[in-house]
């Protein structure tokens, strides 16, 4: 249901693949600022960059999904 609205929103699989992908950088981006940061901060934004860490596979997975309904 949820890749055939996205389908017919004009979102195609290669996008949500793409935002798989980037997720993936911004993750490690996000990780890497928190070893600059202080020690208080450092555990909220390893929390944040661990939170971002598990959009990837679902990206991937729906844009599966969408290729599929292509």
């Amino acid at each position: 249901m949820l890749t055939k609205l996205l389908h017919r929103a004009g979102v195609r699989g290669w996008h949500l693949h793409v935002a798989s992908l980037g997720s993936i950088g911004l993750c490690i981006g996000l990780w890497i600022r928190g070893k600059t940061v202080s020690d208080d901060e450092r555990a909220n934004a390893e929390r944040r960059a661990l939170f971002v860490g598990l959009w990837p596979p679902m990206f991937w997975l729906i844009g599966d999904g969408v290729e599929q309904r292509e």
